[in-house]
């Protein structure tokens, strides 16, 4: 069986509008939240082979909080996630080795709510902010990951912890 789960950054913060989008950093919100929900996984004793995420300074930031609080050392960065449409992170996952078993994308909408949805039976509006898509599949090989193999097995997002 193969886990991928799809994350979409935490908040991020507009207070300097010179800033490009690439560098935005997390908001307060978001400092909240991106450590909160790494918790919330750790509590649920996952175990993460491999974190790939967006080089965007807001997804690489909220990787971290995941990767410290899971003890996942694999970490990696992929240009392609930045601004990319659902085929090409698919494509970035079906690339992997098939020694890893689970895997964590961080990343950005549109593309992750239109990810969680070609996987999903339920139609998802939006992945909010630090939401979490788990997708699992009964398939041996990433290559065999397509939305006949795999589902939307869980959904968590940080609106389901504070009001």
């Amino acid at each position: 069986m193969k886990t991928v789960y799809f994350i979409r950054h935490a908040k991020s913060s507009w207070d300097n509008p010179g800033l490009k989008d690439f560098d935005r950093p997390l908001n307060h919100r978001g400092l909240r939240d991106a450590p909160f929900m790494a918790t919330v996984l750790k509590n649920k004793k996952i175990e993460i082979d491999r974190i790939i995420s967006s080089p965007a300074n807001r997804a690489k930031t909220t990787a971290g909080f995941f990767a410290r609080a899971l003890g996942v050392t694999d970490f990696l960065e992929d240009e392609v996630i930045y601004e990319a449409y659902s085929h090409e992170v698919l494509d970035l996952v079906k690339s992997q080795s098939d020694d890893l078993n689970q895997l964590m994308i961080f990343g950005h909408n549109p593309t992750f709510t239109s990810i969680a949805n070609l996987f999903s039976t339920t139609y998802i509006a939006n992945l909010p902010t630090c939401g979490i898509v788990r997708i699992e599949g009964e398939i041996d090989h990433w290559k065999a990951l397509n939305e006949e193999t795999a589902r939307v097995v869980d959904i968590y997002y940080p609106k389901q912890y504070f009001n």
